[in-house]
């Protein structure tokens, strides 16, 4: 079974698998992450089975592979951490989350909020992401009639809870939503 690489694989896999599992346990916090840095490390060693040493020397190898995966692991998460953090100071100093918006638009956002997810995911996109209808229906999986009809009907319900609100808008304004 062990002349081919696939069989060599398999042997060292069922030999090893177990005290390399227990190696990576006893090194990190979350068994999720343990499953990633175990895969990655029989992914390298599936990768270079003929580097692999014989007998019991294969399981000290992968202990070294599992050794250098779990510190990719690490500095992968370091660097998100960073990454999150440098994005929350972000959004904490923006100038438009520090200075709260005038009681219109409060008001505006509360009915924007008040619509099913679906209505407020649809003009989110029309709006803020300018998608016009042929991109709308790439991105939503839709027909581009399809996309139109749901478009009015959203905008129609945003305009009538908007009417219900008491907001009236300008013209101009309402060809935009």
């Amino acid at each position: 079974m062990g002349s081919t690489p696939h069989g060599r694989f398999v042997q060292i896999y069922e030999h090893a698998y177990r005290p390399v599992l227990g190696y990576v346990l006893r090194r990190c916090q979350d068994p999720d992450d343990a499953a990633d840095v175990v895969a990655e490390t029989f992914a390298i060693a599936w990768q270079r089975v003929n580097e692999i040493p014989a007998g019991d020397e294969a399981r000290f190898w992968l202990y070294g592979v599992a050794r250098k995966a779990l510190a990719n692991h690490r500095r992968g998460e370091r660097r998100h951490e960073r990454r999150a953090a440098a994005l929350r100071e972000q959004i904490i100093t923006s100038p438009a989350l520090t200075k709260p918006p005038p009681g219109e638009y409060t008001q505006l956002g509360r009915v924007f909020r008040s619509l099913n997810d679906d209505d407020r995911e649809l003009l989110s996109l029309v709006a803020w992401e300018k998608l016009d209808t042929e991109q709308l229906a790439h991105t939503l999986g839709i027909t581009r009639n399809a996309v139109r009809v749901r478009l009015h009907r959203a905008r129609k319900r945003f305009m009538r809870a908007l009417t219900d609100a008491g907001i009236d808008l300008p013209l101009f304004e309402r060809s935009t939503l």
